[in-house]
């Protein structure tokens, strides 16, 4: 019988060393190698886990699939541009952010970035 008890999302990446560094070290996330497989399971601080997998002849994501929610946007861009990592990743035509990539306007403060493979992720408001 169908249930959902556990369900729990995935997407690929081109690199599984280059993920698991970038998950681990520099977001800082649980990462766990599940042996043999070619996966990574990402443990979530919210109790929750994303399987990460590695893809021949990827495409990254065109839409966010891994949105962390934070208290303070600014802060959160502030945390990840000073670990590198890039939050100017769309132009104003297609979404309107500042110059630190906040999108300000429309719904709640949000922040998009770009892991190795490509793959969108985001800090929003809770």
């Amino acid at each position: 019988m169908f249930h959902s008890d556990g369900a729990f999302s995935g997407f690929a990446v081109d690199d599984l060393d280059a993920a698991h560094r970038f998950y681990a070290d520099t977001l800082g996330i649980r990462v766990e190698v599940l042996e043999g497989s070619g996966f990574l399971r990402l443990h979530l601080a919210s109790g929750g886990s994303v399987l990460v997998y590695g893809k021949p002849h990827h495409v990254p994501a065109t839409f966010t699939v891994l949105n962390f929610p934070v208290s303070d946007v600014e802060a959160a861009v502030d945390d990840l541009r000073s670990r590198g990592v890039e939050t100017k990743i769309y132009d104003d035509a297609d979404f309107p952010t500042d110059s630190r990539g906040i999108m300000r306007e429309g719904g709640p403060l949000i922040a998009w970035f770009r892991d190795p493979a490509g793959n969108v992720l985001a800090v929003l408001d809770e």
